[in-house]
């Protein structure tokens, strides 16, 4: 498809835009499906928005009318899905933007819709809506090459206005992330090669992100894993599936694993990792709460040090484990705050909860400057090894005493007994993510059964029909050759 510039797509004269039919009735939600129309896109108080030489993006009231013409209709509002844990109901997570560009890929490539509009609609619902302007804008800026401005300010014409996404948090909301914010993060992802749909494999991401195949998710490939903590012993509890630290091994080994940071109280022995050849790290703080200045040092110097891909950790993998991640990409990649917040929800739905939201923003500048001043450092000697340049303004190593001493005193303060004899933010995300996902294969073992029973009576009938009449005639023969 010949990919026209936004000025250009906006000088165009857009069709004259058709009246729909309406009921006297109550306005009913756009619903999944794809319908054809005869007319071009809709008018006020219904949107939409040309993206392309025949792409669009419609908000309309009602499902359009179906029928053949030189309009093709598509809805993805109940077919790509957030799986929420409390009041939060987006971005959509990486797999569900793969699929969603494939599908479109697919419908302005086919032979029977190349002369064809097609649109794209969703309905009035707020949270649908967000979503479906995130799809089709990450799509214009994966494929297009759109700036994510440019994608913002074409879904925003007139009075449209999305919903800004929230944490994963029970409560208020104190923090917003705006689709301008994802646009922005898609668009560096693709920039610094975290995003490469070429080489992106759908079906890993989906297998190993359920809760009873690890709960693993990469935020960086080659260089960051995000999990939920392993346990002592693999089991169930409260309807989370654990695993122990050898479930692990195989997968961390085919994809050079060699560093892992636990977060949370010790459910494991770290000895179990490291007998088997991997780097163990403990830098303990409450759960839901926010690092001190020394262990956000300490990880960053962990990580620049580590020669393969580090696997980080806490109870859930989401709040902790997403914030000291997100400290290492605004340091390194100059990513803002929304931006990388964005990044690891896309990748990681439900990561950075409540105050670690604010502490990212606070701790922007002073991320950049260090990010600043390590770059200057590589650049200034080469031949410094990599294990010398240390993290921050403020130099500090893991392996001077002093700074281990230091170290201490911190965990103390966030001591993991705290954790033992309470249900805390981590259980609960665990819970619900595991209950969310059961949901989904709840009706197998009913179809199962059906099956089974089915295919008991095929074999029952069939049996019966030789039974019946082709045996008697088979014996008939066989006692005339006999005789």
């Amino acid at each position: 498809m010949k990919r026209k510039s936004w000025s250009e797509a906006r000088r165009r004269a857009t069709p004259a835009p058709p009246a729909l039919k309406r009921t006297r009735g109550a306005v009913s939600r756009a619903a999944g499906g794809e319908v054809e129309l005869r007319q071009p896109p809709p008018a006020a108080p219904e949107t939409c928005l040309r993206i392309a030489d025949r792409l669009y993006f419609a908000i309309l009231c009602q499902k359009p009318k179906s029928g053949a013409g030189n309009t093709h209709y598509f809805c993805i509002d109940d077919e790509f899905v957030y799986e929420n844990f409390y009041a939060d109901f987006g971005p959509l997570n990486l797999a569900m933007v793969y699929r969603y560009c494939c599908k479109l890929n697919k419908k302005l490539k086919s032979f029977s819709l190349i002369r064809k509009r097609i649109i794209h609609y969703t309905g009035f619902d707020q949270k649908k809506q967000a979503n479906a302007a995130f799809l089709i804008g990450s799509y214009a800026i994966i494929y297009l090459r759109e700036s994510p401005e440019d994608v913002y300010r074409l879904i925003l014409p007139g009075s449209v206005s999305y919903l800004p996404f929230r944490d994963a948090s029970f409560g208020t909301c104190s923090f917003h992330l705006t689709l301008l914010d994802c646009f922005h993060a898609v668009n560096k992802a693709l920039l610094y090669g975290f995003l490469d749909f070429s080489t992106f494999d759908v079906n890993e991401y989906e297998h190993y992100e359920r809760a009873e195949n690890g709960d693993f998710n990469w935020i960086i490939p080659n260089k960051f894993i995000a999990f939920s903590g392993p346990h002592s012993r693999s089991k169930i509890e409260n309807g989370y599936p654990h695993h122990a630290p050898e479930a692990y091994f195989p997968y961390f080994r085919k994809h050079k694993v060699t560093t892992i940071v636990r977060l949370n109280k010790k459910m494991y022995d770290a000895k179990r990792f490291t007998d088997a050849g991997f780097e163990h790290f403990d830098l303990f703080f409450a759960d839901g709460s926010t690092p001190s200045d020394t262990i956000v040092k300490t990880f960053l110097n962990i990580c620049e040090n580590a020669e393969g891909v580090i696997a980080v950790h806490c109870k859930a993998g989401l709040g902790r484990t997403g914030t000291l991640i997100a400290c290492y990409i605004m340091k390194h990649y100059r990513m803002t705050a929304a931006e990388t917040i964005a990044w690891i929800r896309i990748n990681r739905p439900g990561s950075v909860i409540g105050p670690q939201q604010h502490f990212l923003m606070d701790k922007q500048a002073e991320l950049w400057t260090e990010g600043d001043v390590f770059r200057a450092k590589l650049k200034g000697n080469r031949k410094i090894a990599v294990t010398r340049i240390l993290s921050g303004v403020d130099d500090i190593s893991i392996n001077d005493m002093r700074n281990r001493r230091t170290i201490r005193k911190d965990i103390e303060l966030y001591s993991d007994e705290d954790e033992t004899n309470c249900v805390t933010q981590g259980d609960k995300l665990r819970a619900l993510k595991s209950r969310r996902q059961s949901k989904a294969p709840a009706s197998s073992p009913l179809t199962w059964l059906l099956a089974m029973l089915v295919s008991t009576l095929c074999s029952i009938v069939i049996w019966w029909i030789i039974c019946g009449s082709l045996l008697p005639s088979l014996l008939f023969c066989l006692d005339g050759l006999r005789k």
